[in-house]
């Protein structure tokens, strides 16, 4: 039987919760991490993952055990809570698209409620003010390997529907480079109309050197002496995207709703950089969520090392599609739904 526990901010949770699977365990341990007071690291032995409830719902580290963090975070705001801004914490948040100030940015500063289950860790936050949305974010952990599963979700505790969609962001470290999938190739005999969307901000300079534009996929690379900010949004009906830093490789996997009408001119995903970040950001359907309705959307993670890509497309193929196919096979939710 799975051990239950709940825990609040400030209450009397156990210090480490632990749940036997398939003969290994998954531990859930409640910890002081970067100045919160209230965090929850997640380990299988494999690979950790540190949530705090002092303030978001907010995943602040996914790394290989003793390793380093592949969620970039920012130490001007690490162990703050509080307050009416909006802090960029860094690591994995869930927003609601499409973007739109001041509602995209209510305040992720006051602490929220979690609650262990097992092998699962439940973040949720207090209904915003503002939008009367509330978030939730729950993450699963396999008892063995790297997989992670993160399900979000938006639920509208006001009196009217909204139209919205979960907006996934994860911050990457520095240093690393963003891989993307272009749909797949056809001939011009065979494909007379477009197969997806390629969407531009003002500011998206597609001459940029820190872009890469091959047949298969397009990357962005993170450079911490360019500030100049990038954006650029896919339809990505593979339902995935990757970050390679050194020899670290993480992939993200989800379902791309064939059919579906998407926010931000069809953009399934998108990608973000500037001189001290690049995000990789999912998003789910638009929708109209109607008062006590919710709106789910899941991403799979997937952390390997030593995995060498090199720079050339083909290098890039023949390390990537393996994997790709793994993580595939392994969720059963990647690409099309």
């Amino acid at each position: 039987m799975r051990a239950l526990a709940a825990a609040m901010v400030g209450g009397s949770a156990a210090a480490c919760l632990v749940a036997a699977n398939a003969g290994a365990q998954v531990k859930i341990e409640k910890v002081e991490y970067e100045g919160w007071p209230n965090c929850y690291r997640i380990s299988n032995g494999t690979v950790e993952l540190i949530a705090t409830s002092d303030v978001g719902p907010r995943i602040i580290r996914y790394a290989f055990v003793g390793g380093e963090n592949i969620f970039g975070v920012f130490a001007e705001t690490l162990g703050k809570t509080g307050g009416p801004e909006w802090r960029s914490y860094g690591g994995h948040r869930l927003w609601h698209a499409p973007e739109v100030r001041p509602r995209t940015y209510h305040p992720d500063n006051e602490p929220v409620k979690a609650t262990v289950d097992g092998s699962t860790l439940k973040l949720v936050q207090p209904t915003e003010t503002t939008t009367l949305l509330q978030k939730e974010i729950e993450v699963t952990l396999d008892p063995t390997g790297s997989h992670v599963t993160v399900v979000h979700r938006l639920r509208n505790n006001g009196q009217f529907a909204v139209e919205t969609a979960p907006w996934a962001l994860s911050v990457m470290a520095k240093g690393g480079r963003g891989i993307y999938p272009r749909e797949p190739y056809a001939p011009h005999s065979e494909a007379l109309l477009p197969v997806g969307v390629m969407t531009m901000w003002a500011y998206t300079n597609l001459a940029d050197p820190r872009w890469y534009w091959g047949r298969k996929y397009i990357a962005l690379r993170q450079d911490p002496d360019n500030p100049e900010p990038q954006k650029l949004g896919l339809t990505a009906s593979q339902g995935w995207a990757a970050y390679n830093r050194g020899a670290e490789l993480f992939i993200k996997r989800f379902t791309y709703h064939q059919g579906a009408r998407y926010p931000d001119m069809g953009s399934a995903l998108e990608t973000f950089t500037n001189d001290a970040i690049l995000e990789i950001e999912t998003l789910g359907p638009l929708a109209s969520i109607e008062p006590g309705a919710t709106a789910e959307h899941v991403e799979h993670w997937f952390l390997y090392k030593d995995v060498r890509l090199g720079d050339a497309e083909d290098a890039i193929d023949a390390a990537l599609q393996p994997l790709i196919r793994e993580t595939g096979g392994h969720v059963g939710q990647g690409g099309r739904s």
